[in-house]
């Protein structure tokens, strides 16, 4: 049995999504666009689902922003330490 690795970035959009990380996040919104999609949810619950789902998608963008910022700082600081062709025939 393969354990699955969690990350412990956790959803910040405020009251969004609280406490839930981003695979949690995702799995709650891909579970609620299944229910509309079959049809199992009456027009009031519809409605709230939707309403949920813009939040936990905006939840997501967030995390993933997050992200991104991060890979781009990470790759910047890289940058300025990887050695050049002079440097290292030195």
């Amino acid at each position: 049995m393969t354990a699955k690795k969690k990350t412990s970035q956790k959803t910040t959009e405020g009251d969004n999504a609280p406490g839930l990380d981003f695979e949690s996040t995702l799995a709650e919104l891909e579970s609620l666009v299944q229910k509309m999609e079959a049809g199992e949810l009456s027009l009031e619950a519809s409605l709230e689902a939707f309403e949920r789902g813009v939040k936990l998608t905006r939840a997501c963008q967030a995390t993933l922003k997050q992200a991104e910022l991060r890979i781009q700082t990470l790759s910047a600081q890289n940058q300025d330490i990887v050695p050049t062709e002079e440097s290292s025939n030195e």
